[in-house]
C-alpha cells in the first residue's frame, strides 16, 4: 500500500509540485498581509466603522485564504517529501522543515492576534506588528535557500 502511494506521488510529481507552489504563494501572501492589517488596525478607534471593517477583512483573510492555503501547503508538501524520499536528503531538508514548523507556529500567533482584535482587546502598539511582519519574510528566505541551494546535502 505504501509503495502504491509513493508511486502515485512520483507519477504526479509535477502536478503536486504545482499545487504546492500555488498554495505556498497563497499562504505567504496572507502571512505578509495580515500583520500589515494589524498595523493599520492599531490606529483605529475601537467600535468605529473602520475598525469593524478591519475585523471582517482579517477574519475573512484568515478563514478563506490563510488557513486553507496552509493546510494545502502541508498536504502537498508532505506528498512531495514522501514521493521524493526527502527525509533522507540531508540537513537542508530538516532546516527547511523546521522553518515551516516555525512558520506554522507564527500562523497560530496570527490567529490569536486576530481574535484579540476581534474582541477589541489589543494592547500591542503599531511598532510591534511592524516587527512581527518581518518574521514570515525571514522564514521564507530560509526555506527558499534550503530548497534551492541544498547547502547541507549528504
Amino acid at each position: 500500500m505504501i509503495d502504491l502511494l509513493i508511486e502515485f506521488f512520483q507519477q504526479y510529481y509535477y502536478w503536486i509540485l504545482s499545487l504546492h507552489i500555488i498554495s505556498v504563494i497563497s499562504w505567504m501572501a496572507g502571512m505578509f498581509y495580515l500583520p500589515r492589517l494589524f498595523v493599520y488596525h492599531t490606529r483605529l478607534t475601537i467600535g468605529s466603522d473602520a475598525s469593524e471593517m478591519f475585523k471582517e477583512m482579517e477574519r475573512k483573510l484568515m478563514r478563506v485564504i490563510i488557513n486553507p492555503a496552509m493546510m494545502a501547503t502541508w498536504v502537498f508538501g508532505l506528498a512531495l517529501s514522501f514521493g521524493q524520499d526527502s527525509w533522507h536528503a540531508g540537513g537542508w531538508f530538516y532546516v527547511k522543515f523546521a522553518a515551516v514548523i516555525i512558520l506554522s507556529g507564527f500562523h497560530g500567533y496570527l490567529s490569536k492576534w486576530r481574535k484579540i482584535f476581534e474582541r477589541d482587546e489589543n494592547t500591542q502598539p503599531e511598532k510591534y506588528y511592524r516587527m512581527m511582519n518581518e518574521i514570515p519574510t525571514v522564514l521564507m528566505m530560509v526555506i527558499v535557500f534550503m530548497v534551492i541551494l541544498k547547502p547541507l546535502q549528504v
